[in-house]
């Protein structure tokens, strides 16, 4: 059995693609069962903009969900500049409306599954660094063999902040980030033994610095085989990972990454409501 949470102590998952295809069938199953493991809300980031209604009316519908709105950069060959105004023009909107936008995301740049568009992931990048700049919002960074250069973005475009998904760099990048506002996401590569280097980051990054995520349905923990889907029920887990890792109760880590992902999205404060204890 699993400690028993409590009632402050809420899951949030801060990087979660619900809106994938192979949610289609169960999503409102998965988001019931994720409440009962303690997940008390669930950012979904876009990937690109035929997704942003989808998004919104999936938060709208569910009250453990919030969303972000951005152009991942290895779908930036499928958009142009036209989008990033339509982009600005639907944050604007949804800002009035005060519904449950949290963030512009997931942008950002991958220069792992390609090189050839450097130049045109670093202009949409910077746009949409723009916006966020613009309307006070934090980001959610996708970055893959690109830190330093998301680092010179950033010190140029200065934001408010936010999470770098899945991060994977050096213990000087990390610190980079954090002292420009960022908190660092730890998922299911952290469950495994043979990732040493994220391991250790997990270990030894100031737990301040630190947000709980599971990028499903990609990026599935040790524990789930390739035919199994990742999902939000895996976070529970994923926390008890890091818990073992720095040698502290799970209630902790919970606690403490609850209280960092409400710092860095500060929208998600007003939004998630703490669950009853569960055992």
């Amino acid at each position: 059995m699993h400690e028993c949470l409590k009632k402050t102590s809420t899951l949030i998952d801060t990087h979660c693609h619900l809106d994938a295809d192979v949610f289609r069938e169960d999503r409102e199953l998965i988001l019931q069962q994720a409440l009962e493991f303690g997940v008390g809300m669930v950012v979904i980031p876009a990937v690109k903009p035929k997704h942003f209604a989808q998004l919104a009316g999936l938060a709208d519908q569910h009250g453990n969900c919030c969303y972000a709105l951005g152009i991942h950069p290895m779908f930036i060959d499928q958009v142009s500049p036209k989008d990033i105004i339509q982009l600005n023009k639907l944050v604007t909107q949804t800002l009035v409306q005060q519904n449950k936008l949290v963030a512009i995301g997931e942008i950002g740049l991958d220069f792992y599954v390609t090189k050839q568009n450097r130049e045109a992931q670093a202009y949409f990048f910077g746009e949409q660094l723009n916006i966020a700049k613009t309307h006070d919002l934090p980001v959610i960074l996708h970055v893959r063999s690109a830190i330093d250069e998301v680092l010179k973005q950033l010190r140029l475009t200065k934001v408010k902040g936010g999470i770098a998904h899945a991060f994977n760099g050096s213990m000087q990048q990390a610190e980079a980030l954090i002292e420009l506002g960022f908190k660092l996401g730890f998922g299911g590569a952290m469950t495994y033994i043979r990732a040493i280097k994220i391991r250790e980051l997990a270990r030894n990054l100031p737990l301040e610095a630190i947000v709980l995520e599971t990028d499903a349905p990609d990026m599935p923990p040790a524990w789930l085989d390739k035919k199994q889907r990742n999902s939000p029920l895996e976070l529970l887990k994923i926390a008890e990972t890091l818990a073992d890792l720095r040698r502290i109760p799970v209630s902790q880590i919970i606690e403490i990454t609850r209280k960092n992902s409400e710092m860095v999205l500060p929208k998600i404060a007003d939004l998630c409501t703490p669950l009853q204890a569960l055992h």
